[in-house]
């Protein structure tokens, strides 16, 4: 009964490993922002992830992160789904349950996310811009101010999806950089219309997931820790 005990410790302890490294991560997938699906009345983003509301009374998990007036959630096309829509989708990739919202803006050349808590490691996301170049960068103080820790240029995209989409901005692509210091405000740059993101990314370069090597390396020391516990019981 010992030897179980041990490996049910072990395996308990890999999984708070685990957890402990997904909880460094947090992921936006601005789902449930807009009260109606499909609909063009975008909602303002506001307060949703920070214990609040969007301008249309919606609310998601209180990450203490909040937008400026101008940051929209977009509706984006799904099969079935493009008229009232937009014209940017997902194109059927990456998250499965990622792929009715994103983050736009229709005003002003940026829009700014703060995180008053403060945010470490990586930065990551997807978008679309397929006829207007933009940008993100990460600040040590919040709407912009303090020391910038990192840019993205973004760069134009692809406009290549199937016609069941009837998209223009689409597929996303996923971008990243890491960073040193605390971050604790992001600006998302451009021309207004013309840059559309997704799965915005805290602790990780890699967007939407905990980083691949990471959790794999989890996996595989657990899964050896616990085939050398049950080699060592007696037959």
């Amino acid at each position: 009964m010992a030897r179980f005990g041990r490996i049910a410790t072990a395996a308990a302890g890999l999984m708070a490993l685990a957890s402990a490294a997904s909880a460094e991560v947090v992921v936006l997938n601005f789902e449930g922002i807009n009260a109606t699906y499909p609909s063009l009345n975008y909602a303002e983003v506001l307060n949703f992830y920070n214990g609040g509301t969007s301008n249309q009374a919606t609310s998601g998990t209180n990450y203490g992160i909040s937008f400026t007036s101008n940051a929209l959630a977009i509706c984006l096309n799904t099969p079935g789904n493009t008229a009232g829509c937009s014209n940017t989708s997902r194109g059927g990739q990456g998250d499965p349950g990622s792929t009715r919202g994103g983050l736009f803006f229709l005003s002003g050349s940026q829009t700014f996310m703060n995180v008053p808590a403060g945010f470490d490691t990586g930065f990551s996301f997807f978008y679309s811009a397929v006829s207007q170049v933009g940008s993100v960068s990460v600040f040590d103080d919040l709407s912009g101010g303090g020391n910038l820790l990192a840019t993205i240029n973004l760069p134009t995209t692809p406009s290549s999806c199937d016609s069941q989409y009837n998209a223009q901005f689409c597929p996303f692509v996923p971008v990243g950089v890491a960073f040193s210091g605390t971050a604790r405000s992001v600006s998302f740059a451009g021309v207004a219309n013309q840059v559309v993101f997704d799965d915005v990314t805290f602790g990780s370069e890699t967007p939407g997931t905990i980083p691949e090597p990471l959790s794999a390396a989890l996996l595989g020391a657990g899964l050896l820790g616990l085939a050398a516990m049950r080699r060592r019981r007696p037959a």
